[in-house]
């Protein structure tokens, strides 16, 4: 009995001795910390609010920093850029210490029946007070190079980047970023040179060899343009047959035309079966008047793609290879673009007949609706002698050009009906 009441007197004791105690502080700053991680950063901003920021353990260098990230996150640049340069300053006039040791808590409660494991030896690296605050004054310029460019202010986005010290140079697309914003100032020297930074630490990189040859192709040096794509390509992921073609077309942009033909010419010798090589030089090549030469290249692009069967037959039609442009017509998927087709190189090669032949099928997909096909089929009746049923369709055209023309055709057929030597 007596020794429940010593036990019960004192856990009593120890109740009220803790009630007696001042309840612990809430540490809003780490709440905040937390908060931002989590994402909420309207909570973050509120705990922030409630800092003491009077009492002697205050934390300026985390605080700035912390409501700083909370800005940037938010897409409050302004804001960002005014606590990132508090965030500097706090932390240039901080002493860092050293984290306290932990205690090694012994892996065993009872010893008796254990085998003590030997103690592995662990090199510490000494603690470095400069290098820890260097290291966050370099990611708090980060930072705020990004605050500053989101806030389209390119030369506090320079000046931070250059501040941020090794962290400023460990990654190519800084400097890619870098060149961005002296381009964005009209500073192209600038923006040259900083790619040529960038070269000199990661001399293949493939973002910054692209940059420095779309920015040369801009101001039109194009020589050099030639060079650095040469250089980009030789060390682009993925499809660089595509890359060939960007270089043709901003050569071709530019009125060089040799120059690009050149560069579609290597193309086409590395890559044979690359569709879009084959359609770009053949473009050039019928800019040069040479048709023959133009549809056998659509004819190649063809084999890989069968979309450019349309281009390849046409091509073979103008260059008046009509068999061969009717062969490739018939590999035509679209029903009504084959047939459309088929109109034009009957009508080129005077075969009038095959066209009335093509009638019903026109009918069937509606395309007698189109003027152009319309007047051809007139036209053929016309030409066969048919002038009723050619009166019939030429009535129906609503183009003012070709029911012009039509209107002096009727004219014609009306003086062949009245007397056939009149007919011309």
């Amino acid at each position: 009995m007596l020794k429940k009441y010593i036990l019960l007197s004192l856990l009593v004791g120890l109740a009220f001795g803790a009630n007696e105690e001042e309840a612990p502080k809430e540490d809003h700053l780490a709440i905040a910390t937390m908060m931002f991680y989590d994402g909420k950063y309207d909570k973050a901003r509120g705990e922030l609010k409630l800092v003491a920021k009077s009492q002697p353990d205050f934390d300026k260098e985390k605080y700035y920093t912390t409501a700083a990230m909370v800005e940037l996150r938010s897409s409050n640049y302004a804001q960002a850029i005014d606590l990132f340069h508090k965030a500097i300053e706090a932390t240039k006039n901080k002493t860092f210490l050293p984290p306290p040791e932990v205690e090694e808590k012994p892996k065993y409660l009872f010893k008796v029946f254990t085998k003590e494991e030997p103690k592995k030896v662990e090199k510490k690296i000494p603690f470095d007070a400069k290098k820890v605050k260097q290291d966050k004054l370099d990611s708090l310029y980060i930072y705020l190079s990004q605050a500053y460019y989101q806030n389209k202010n390119y030369l506090g986005t320079i000046s931070a980047l250059d501040n941020a010290g090794e962290k400023g140079v460990e990654s190519a697309s800084l400097f890619t970023l870098r060149a961005e914003c002296y381009w964005k100032l009209e500073n192209h020297d600038g923006a040259l040179n900083a790619l040529s930074r960038g070269l000199n630490h990661f001399p293949s990189d493939d973002t910054l060899l692209k940059q420095r040859f779309y920015y040369f192709a801009e101001l039109k040096l194009y020589q050099a343009a030639i060079d650095a794509a040469k250089q980009y390509i030789n060390v682009a992921k993925g499809s660089k047959a595509n890359e060939y073609i960007t270089l043709a077309q901003m050569l071709l942009g530019a009125n060089q035309k040799e120059q690009a033909l050149t560069i579609l010419e290597e193309a086409k010798s590395k890559y044979p079966s690359e569709p879009k090589i084959s359609m770009l030089l053949g473009h050039l090549y019928l800019k040069q008047g040479m048709p023959h030469t133009t549809a056998h290249l659509f004819e190649e692009a063809s084999h890989y793609d069968s979309k450019y069967k349309k281009e390849a037959s046409e091509m073979y039609r103008r260059a008046n290879d009509f068999p061969h442009a009717l062969y490739l017509n018939s590999q035509i998927g679209d029903e009504v673009e084959k047939l459309k087709q088929k109109v034009a190189i009957f009508i080129a090669r005077g075969e009038f007949e095959f066209i009335i032949g093509l009638r019903d099928a026109l009918e069937r997909y509606a395309m007698l609706d189109d003027d152009n096909i319309a007047y051809a089929l007139a036209y053929s009746y016309y030409m066969i002698k048919d002038y009723d049923a050619a009166e019939e369709l030429f009535k129906q055209i609503n183009d003012s050009e070709l029911f012009s023309k039509a209107t002096l055709i009727r004219k014609n057929i009306e003086k062949c009906k009245d007397s056939s030597l009149e007919c011309i």
